[in-house]
């Protein structure tokens, strides 16, 4: 297969601009064109401005130019993406121009929504289309993860494989192979769903609120529902987006019985009502800026918004089957958008997609549903929804009526997810190869330990697996001691320990409102117990005589952080969010989070130097509460050392944690306790004298002074503090503890940890 070292972007608008910053990402060195190079410039700052970088600098790996001077820039990349306007004139035009210019055996792929494979590649030398194919990503290309995957009779096997598993590794992608078809697999389905929701809440005249409180959470779709996702993309958009589709289906297809453009939208348009881009649209902030206005479905005029209030949402209790049987209004809203883009979607195979894993991972991915068209039937029933679609009338798909007859159209057979196919035939579900995912060992056996916050898995190769599983996966004295048991288990059966899930979150820290009790119940004793437990469990993962790899995910915050600093190796989610936010509760690290941080900034080879340098630099993580905003950040921060390694793919980050755990197994040996050099009072003195800048300055309450003032004194090492006589790591651990207790305690702090709980805000007092 052809390697990818560089790659190039024509089109530097939003999705081109954004393509090219994730190739960045990845680690290519990208040429990114426009018509003119001033687009080009224009589209980097545009993704710098939108966070489509990892790290600002990647930002520095790709060259802008334009297409009229600068094409021979083409000639040594490995990948050419096209990503212009959708008008197949003009994209031919280019592609004559790139095949001149284009090296042989380089790649091509065209990032078309709306123009067929076989119209793009039309009267185009052979050779060309033997190296094109249509690679369609989803806005923002950093964030979503769809990639569709489109050949064409003439591509070389070897292309499709080449970029399969490169957008797979590398680029972080759900990659799914779709035909040849109108709007492939995504928008087909998507927009169909839209433009029913759309055009059935007018007709109804439902509230803004009430339509998309009904079709967002009850059937796992986003929660900004129907008209904030209208508001999101853009109220102009949409309807060119339908007639593009509806030109392009075939004869009869059921997204021609809707209107592209309802009269209301298009009063909206001319009204230059839309959505986020123009400030103004489905929904906008009200003339005093302090609330907000939405439009009502039947006048069109603006009116406040209010809370969503649905009958039929109540009496559901939010169950999806409840909801659609409801007689009111919302219910009726509910069944006849679901029956009609859940039938549409069984309408469509085999014709776009030859499994419904495949439709399902497109409208998980690409749309952000969490269970894709065929999950929900089944988590309805094919059989129900078929009864519900001939009593009102409605044809029911052939392929429906199998799943009816069939039990649904996922089945578990050998330990194995597998689909019903549409000729009857029952597969497996495959997965990639390097793929690893906890779910899949759950349908094949079960875990060898388990307690009620955490399983542990056997892995194979003699690599052990902790899933923690309490919400968000917080810490509670309960998952403290299962820490504990998985540590002593596998000091038996395993040799090495990987500690991650499925779940979008490795660890949003302390359960807060386990805090709040042991402190109501049991007083600072109490909770001088519960840090005690954690400090025990923590050192026992960070001196277990085995390796252990924390497969860090979404967020790790508090203790979540600290939990991976006492691993042996982090393996990395590039997306991933680390930080100690402590602060943020009026509270500062107190399970080894600041002893960890110094440890490691300060043999870190970039540390500045002089003995107080270490602590301002961990003062400046951990007083603002920094979070980082990728993996990469994570390691310019020093939350990963360099030897901490990043995955791009999700779902490859447990298979790849292992590996890690296992590349250390050899000749492993436990760390030696550190001992720790910390500035003393002089040091105490700096830091105390930035926090008095910054109370002077405004940007801190006289709480946040006491917490800083409580930091500085742990990472100085406190008042007795000396350099040149380093201190063991239970002496800065004790120094953590008393703070923490003192700080939790207050009445600053308490409030604080209150409105947290109530808003998910941090307080300013």
């Amino acid at each position: 297969m052809t390697t990818i070292k560089k790659a190039a972007v024509i089109g530097a608008g939003v999705m081109g601009s954004g393509i090219a910053a994730h190739l960045a990402n990845a680690g290519l060195d990208v040429v990114l064109l426009d018509m003119e190079k001033k687009f080009a410039d224009g589209g980097v700052a545009r993704q710098l401005k939108a966070g489509g970088f990892m790290d600002p600098a990647f930002a520095q790996r790709i060259r802008t130019g334009s297409t009229k001077d600068d094409l021979a820039l083409l000639s040594d990349a490995d990948w050419i993406i096209e990503a212009v306007a959708e008008k197949l004139e003009i994209k031919q035009s280019l592609y004559r121009a790139v095949d001149g210019v284009r090296k042989v055996g380089s790649i091509v792929s065209s990032n078309t929504s709306t123009i067929p494979l076989q119209a793009l590649t039309g009267g185009l030398p052979e050779g060309f289309a033997a190296d094109f194919l249509i690679t369609h990503f989803f806005n923002p290309p950093r964030i979503m993860r769809l990639l569709e995957l489109v050949s064409g009779k003439a591509t070389r096997p070897e292309v499709t494989a080449t970029i399969r598993d490169f957008a797979d590794r590398a680029l972080g992608k759900s990659v799914v192979i779709c035909k040849d078809t109108p709007g492939f697999i995504g928008n087909r389905i998507g927009n169909y769903w839209m433009v029913v929701a759309q055009n059935e809440a007018i007709e109804l005249g439902l509230d803004v609120e009430e339509a998309d409180a009904i079709i967002s959470k009850p059937f796992g779709i986003p929660s900004t529902g129907i008209f904030g996702l209208l508001d999101l993309v853009g109220i102009d958009l949409m309807p060119t987006i339908l007639r593009s589709l509806q030109n392009a289906v075939p004869a009869g297809d059921a997204v021609m019985d809707y209107d592209a453009e309802p009269p209301l939208l298009a009063r909206m348009i001319a009204e230059n009502r839309l959505g986020r881009k123009s400030g103004a649209g489905f929904v906008r902030l009200s003339p005093d800026r302090k609330s907000r206005d939405v439009t009502d479905l039947a006048t069109g005029e603006y009116r406040a918004q209010k809370p969503a209030s649905s009958e039929s949402l109540d009496a559901s209790g939010g169950n999806p089957r409840a909801l659609m049987e409801h007689p009111g209004a919302g219910g009726r809203y509910a069944a006849i958008v679901m029956e009609k883009s859940l039938a549409y979607a069984a309408s469509l195979v085999p014709d776009i997609a030859d499994t419904p894993d495949a439709v399902d991972e497109a409208m998980r991915t690409g749309y952000g549903w969490k269970q894709g068209p065929f999950e929900l039937i089944d988590r309805l029933g094919a059989g129900w929804l078929k009864a519900r679609l001939e009593a009102r009338g409605l044809t029911v798909p052939p392929y429906l009526a199998l799943a009816a007859e069939k039990g649904g159209f996922y089945s578990v057979v050998n330990g194995r997810r597998s689909n019903l196919l549409p000729n009857g035939s029952i597969e497996p579900v495959t997965q990639s190869e390097g793929v690893l995912v906890l779910s899949d060992l759950r349908l094949a056996g079960k875990p060898v330990d388990s307690w009620d916050v955490a399983n542990l898995w056997d892995l194979g190769d003699g690599v052990a697996c902790l899933e923690i599983r309490t919400k968000m996966n917080t810490f509670n004295p309960t998952l403290m001691d299962a820490i504990d048991k998985a540590v002593e288990r596998c000091r038996s059966d395993f040799k090495a320990l990987v500690i991650g899930s499925d779940s979008p979150n490795f660890g949003a820290g302390a359960d807060l409102r386990v805090f709040l009790d042991i402190i109501e119940t049991g007083g600072s004793a109490a909770l001088g117990g519960f840090i005690d437990q954690g400090h025990k469990t923590f050192k026992a993962i960070k001196y277990a005589p085995f390796p252990v790899v924390g497969a860090a995910s979404g967020l790790a915050l508090g203790g979540g952080c600290e939990l991976l600093l006492h691993c042996d190796a982090i393996q990395a989610h590039a997306e991933l969010s680390i930080g100690l936010v402590e602060t943020r509760i009026g509270a500062i690290p107190g399970w080894g989070g600041c002893k960890e941080m110094m440890i490691r900034l300060s043999s870190s080879a970039a540390a500045l130097h002089g003995p107080v340098a270490p602590a301002i630099a961990v003062f400046n993580l951990i007083a603002p509460a920094k979070v980082s905003a990728s993996a990469f950040e994570a390691r310019n921060l020093g939350f990963l050392r360099a030897s901490d390694d990043i995955t791009m793919n999700r779902s490859r980050l447990i298979a790849d944690a292992k590996a890690r755990a296992l590349a250390l197994v050899e000749g492993y040996v436990a760390p030696e306790p550190p001992v720790i050099s910390m500035a003393g009072p002089s040091g105490a003195s700096t830091l105390g004298n930035m926090l008095d800048g910054e109370a002077l300055a405004g940007r801190a309450t006289a709480h946040d002074r006491a917490i800083g003032l409580a930091l500085a004194g742990v990472l100085t090492g406190g008042p007795s503090a000396d350099p040149l006589k380093p201190l063991i790591e239970d002496q800065v651990i004790a120094l953590e503890r008393q703070a923490f207790i003192e700080l939790i305690a207050t009445p600053a702090t308490i409030d604080r940890v209150k409105h947290m709980l109530a808003t998910g805000k941090p307080l300013r007092n």
